[in-house]
């Protein structure tokens, strides 16, 4: 348990039974989360250090790890902020409506401490049930340069964690990175001691119990990258500030930093920073039902949201824009994309995507392609009831300045709002120093003011996302991109994607949406899969790669494969009403429900072991509900498009015992009535894809 001193002060503010003792030597803070069954410690006790610490059920989460900024090079909490005292208390117990998320509305409850220091620097200190959190708030009179901030999450023992890892550094620049990483399963003090991890990464406790460390709420200030400290613990690094860039990286899309200044950030001198946080899971399925990163985002900033409808994006990317059956010749052209309309219309797409190469290498405005006639494929859109989003380069979008001057970026925005297009697809940020984050947000400001949306690219989510809810996407993912070039080594594939996509849900996908752009028809098992990138292919099944849709949040999901490929398509939403994690375990399985209106979704993913799972439907409505359900079909393990579509019964007492094939999946909808062709706001039903020319499982 928490240490207890033997001279102490009890306060007690606003309902929290919150303590403090004090010492000769020092001051200790505690504080619990509402269910009483978190509790953090903080303390001064030791005169070169200020520390948190955190237990669960009694459990130590994390061990004493230090907490400091040092400001303008010459203030720091602890040296010169004096022993502190707490100023503030709360008992939070509260809910915000989130209609581009995984359920309808958040709750936000927490009990909520902030010590405050001299120098007009406070710490506020956030312990929910599911973790806790703490974020340094400043107070000063002018502008202010943060130096350096101390991050440490230190553990009790050796534990075995989760590690993504940066590689692939654009130009060679330390922290310019894509932001797609693998996870290496290896112990904390077998990591890399040279080498940068981006968050979340989770660290895997005694007895089931996860600690997984994330940033949140990061707004005009660098991200957080993790290295390691010592055999047990983990220390935050951030970019220091760009004072100089070129134009460089991958094919010359990149602004690479070439000069970083001696602080890593310049601020107003009256703001908070962002939130550290642990979230802390018993059961490895909670997390896939985890709200940390939206309670911990800035609020919407944009007062009306009527305008924003989430949906699908016909994309032509990933499938090199092949498309068979037709009289023209396919490619990045003005036929080409009349067909993907067509196709999106026919289908209840609501987008499609027209990536790189229909404009010029260092301009949006200028030097487009010939041969793509932007007005006319408007037209055919807006006849359609199709909205045209178009790929950007970050540094074509701002003009290669990341500075203050966002005249640039509102040019574009008018222009192309003002032709009929929908929105920006991003890429190639690639950086999440402070310039580039204030980037991001002056970018969704400027695009909410024209009602257009966002797909943002080489970024992960870091709460952006709530305050400018028309920022559908993320990539920083390694997706399904990742099969086009994919090498084999051995007898299989180099990467083990199924047990990728099994891991994803519960790190990556914590921090907020991310575009993996499923929806591969080619599919393959290990013996058969090669990378290909003019008919690229998946691993594992064609039901893993259905399951994707109701797993993965996206508000803008992407269809990746052609056209041609696909006779009826899935009509899932990308946002939902209300979710419930039913089942699984980081790196090896995930079986989720989500609801729509009166709709269910039900899915579950597999890595390479075959699995047999119960799923309880009690989280159904009352009465007899239809199901269409798609499972791997008896011959998926030597042909990988194999499925079978079955129709059955079921009520809220069912059980459901489903098999999943190795790299699998399995997709359900249970409706409270009979489905029908019809696809109206409440009633959907999962079709699944097929390639011309094999025969119909049946259903």
């Amino acid at each position: 348990m928490i240490r207890l001193l033997k001279l102490m002060v009890v306060l007690c503010l606003t309902g929290i039974s919150t303590t403090t003792y004090a010492t000769s030597v020092g001051k200790m803070w505690t504080a619990e989360s509402p269910d009483k069954k978190t509790q953090i410690e903080v303390s001064t006790q030791n005169h070169s250090m200020l520390t948190w610490r955190i237990e669960h059920n009694g459990v130590s989460v994390l061990e004493e790890s230090r907490i400091n900024i040092l400001v303008d090079g010459i203030f720091d909490v602890f040296t010169k902020g004096g022993l502190g005292k707490v100023t503030n208390r709360q008992q939070v117990r509260t809910k915000f409506a989130t209609p581009f998320y995984k359920k309808a509305e958040v709750k936000d409850e927490y009990n909520a401490m902030t010590i405050s220091f001299k120098n007009g620097i406070s710490i506020e200190f956030r312990v929910y049930d599911d973790g806790a959190a703490y974020r340094f708030l400043l107070d000063r009179k002018i502008m202010t340069e943060v130096t350096s901030e101390t991050a440490e999450f230190m553990f009790a023992e050796d534990y075995p964690a989760f590690i993504p890892y940066v590689n692939d550094n654009r130009g060679g620049e330390r922290y310019c990175y894509s932001f797609e990483s693998y996870y290496d399963e290896q112990p904390l003090s077998k990591m890399f001691s040279d080498s940068l991890a981006i968050t979340p990464l989770a660290v895997c406790l005694p007895n089931g119990l996860k600690a997984i460390v994330m940033d949140a709420g990061v707004e005009d200030y660098p991200g957080m990258f993790l290295k390691r400290n010592g055999k047990r613990g983990l220390t935050a690094e951030f970019a220091p500030y760009p004072l100089e860039q070129e134009i460089g990286g991958f094919d010359r899309l990149n602004l690479v930093p070439t000069k970083r200044a001696n602080y890593i950030a310049r601020l107003d001198g009256r703001r908070a920073l962002p939130w550290r946080a642990v979230v802390i899971t018993e059961k490895d399925a909670d997390i896939l039902n985890c709200d940390m990163a939206q309670r911990l985002a800035p609020a919407c900033r944009i007062s009306d949201t009527s305008w924003i409808k989430p949906g699908k994006v016909a994309w032509d990317w990933w499938n090199n824009t092949n498309v068979s059956g037709v009289d023209f010749k396919s490619g990045m052209n003005t036929d080409t994309y009349l067909y993907y309309i067509d196709f999106a219309a026919k289908n209840k797409i609501e987008y499609i995507i027209i990536d790189e190469g229909w404009s010029g290498q260092e301009s949006l405005t200028e030097d487009l392609s010939p041969v793509i006639d932007l007005p006319r494929l408007i037209a055919r859109g807006q006849e359609k009831g199709v909205g045209i989003i178009l790929w950007s380069s970050w540094r074509n979008l701002i003009g290669s300045n990341p500075l203050n001057d966002i005249s640039v970026t509102d040019a574009v925005m008018k222009h192309y709002a003002d032709m009929g297009i929908k929105g920006f697809k991003v890429d190639f940020f690639d950086r999440d120093d402070q310039q580039v984050i204030a980037s991001a947000y002056k970018i969704a400001a400027s695009a909410a003011k024209y009602h257009l949306y966002l797909d943002y690219h080489g970024l992960k989510p870091f709460g952006i996302q709530r305050a400018y809810p028309n920022i559908f996407n993320f990539e920083g993912v390694k997706g399904l991109e990742n099969s086009k070039w994919e090498s084999r080594a051995g007898d299989g594939p180099l990467h083990d994607q199924p047990h990728y996509d099994v891991t994803a849900p519960y790190l990556r996908m914590l921090a907020g949406p991310m575009d993996y752009t499923p929806g591969a028809m080619t599919n393959a098992m290990k013996n058969n899969f090669f990378g290909n990138n003019d008919h690229p292919m998946s691993q594992g099944t064609r039901v893993h790669q259905m399951a994707m849709y109701t797993t993965f949040e996206a508000p803008l999901q992407m269809m990746a494969d052609s056209p041609t490929k696909y006779m009826l398509i899935a009509q899932v939403p990308t946002t939902f009403d209300e979710t419930v994690a039913l089942d699984g375990r980081m790196g090896e399985y995930t079986v989720i429900a989500r609801r729509k209106g009166t709709t269910w979704f039900v899915a579950a993913m597999t890595d390479w072991t075959p699995r047999d799972l119960t799923i309880h439907l009690s989280f159904l409505g009352e009465g007899r509900h239809h199901a269409d359900i798609f499972a791997d079909g008896v011959n998926a393990l030597k042909d990988a498009t194999d499925y079978k579509h079955t129709q059955q019964t079921v009520i809220p007492s069912d059980r459901l015992n489903i098999h999943l094939s190795s790299g699998g999946g399995w997709t359900a909808i249970p409706s409270s009535n009979k489905c029908s062709a019809h696809i109206g706001p409440f009633r959907t039903r999962i079709f699944m894809s097929e390639i011309p020319g094999k025969p119909s499982p049946g259903g």
